[in-house]
């Protein structure tokens, strides 16, 4: 067998790079908004007033440059609610309610590949592929 050489060129598209990466941010982001709005579709945080649900919970993307983006519940009650599945919740305003109530989109849920699923969907969209 015979010694041969290769070399190659590889021109990176700097701007292109930069666009991919601004790209995956904003649908982090709006990956986090669409979970938000499932959560609140499917009606399983608990609901009297719908101060947690509508008012005090929402997305936060102070860190999305660095890839995490979060939910916050703002409410003092917000924890000792979701941390205690066994509270007799009321379902008169939403027939699922519970604690725990983000379980069915966390690994092992029902709804586990919804995020990735999501944000590969928006991701695709917004680089037009």
């Amino acid at each position: 067998m015979g010694v041969f050489e290769v070399s190659s060129t590889i021109n990176l598209n700097f701007g292109l790079l930069r666009q991919l990466d601004s790209n995956s941010q904003k649908a982090l982001e709006m990956t986090t908004d669409a979970l938000l709005k499932e959560v609140k579709n499917a009606e399983v945080m608990p609901f009297e007033t719908g101060n947690l649900q509508n008012e005090s919970t929402f997305t936060d993307y102070s860190n999305s440059e660095n890839g995490v983006t979060s939910i916050i519940s703002s409410t003092p009650y917000a924890r000792r609610l979701y941390f205690h599945p066994e509270y007799n919740f009321s379902t008169k305003e939403h027939a699922g309610a519970r604690g725990e109530w983000l379980e069915p989109w966390l690994k092992g849920g029902t709804r586990q590949n919804f995020c990735s699923d999501k944000f590969a969907e928006i991701y695709r969209r917004l680089c037009g592929l």
